[in-house]
């Protein structure tokens, strides 16, 4: 895990691997994900986030994945489908008006997220409302594996939750049951798998009708019907 404040996005390069695409066996590589999609998703967190929760920008790098998370859920009614159409609210107009000034390299509300998938298609968003919390999943590409006869790839956590849904909500229903102040990040964190995922389960619940949330989203509870 690595503190995001003060970041540049060539330090997560870094940790990246390196493709030769083509080119040269003694030629550096280019980098697996291209470099401006780091960029445009860290200037988008650090305009957008929520100063007022007492948390920092954090940054997870995984095998299969990147994870850019930042305080504060999305605001307003701000939803991932409206972002992903160029749709933004202002959090932050005191940095905004620095943006504006040219003071800070940040290229325009509702568009960075845009750029960032042009480049690199595969980003998933979360907005995680229970945890307060707003994350970019950038998938990275996995190595190929050798021919027949090689081992079968073990499967990410999300999708073996997928595979065992009910085992899987009935899980969540325990946490729920322990701890009714539980967020969304906390049982993925728990249960090792996605946040994404969690957040099927929970919807899935609450339709059938064994849960319902109490009270705001921060500072309220779960509560276990059945």
């Amino acid at each position: 895990m690595h503190d995001l404040e003060g970041i540049e996005s060539t330090s997560v390069m870094r940790n990246l691997h390196k493709v030769q695409a083509g080119r040269g066996v003694n030629s550096p590589g280019r980098p697996e994900i291209p470099p401006s999609v780091f960029e445009e998703l860290f200037d988008n967190a650090l305009v957008h986030r929520d100063y007022l929760v007492s948390a920092t920008i954090r940054l997870f790098i995984f095998d299969n994945r990147v994870e850019i998370i930042s305080p504060g859920h999305l605001p307003n009614n701000l939803t991932v489908e409206r972002i992903l159409a160029g749709i933004s609210n202002i959090r932050n107009p005191i940095l905004v008006s620095y943006v504006a000034k040219g003071l800070l390299p940040y290229k325009g509300l509702g568009s960075g997220i845009k750029r960032a998938m042009d480049a690199w298609p595969a980003i998933a968003f979360t907005d995680d409302r229970d945890g307060c919390l707003f994350t970019a999943t950038i998938q990275r590409k996995q190595k190929k594996g050798s021919e027949k006869g090689s081992e079968e790839k073990p499967k990410s956590s999300e999708e073996s939750s997928e595979e065992n849904p009910e085992k899987s909500s009935e899980k969540i229903l325990v946490l729920l049951k322990k701890r009714p102040d539980v967020t969304a990040r906390e049982m993925a964190t728990t249960l090792k798998i996605s946040p994404r995922a969690v957040e099927k389960h929970l919807e899935k619940l609450k339709t059938q009708g064994r849960i319902r949330r109490i009270g705001p989203t921060k500072g309220g509870h779960w509560e276990v019907l059945a």
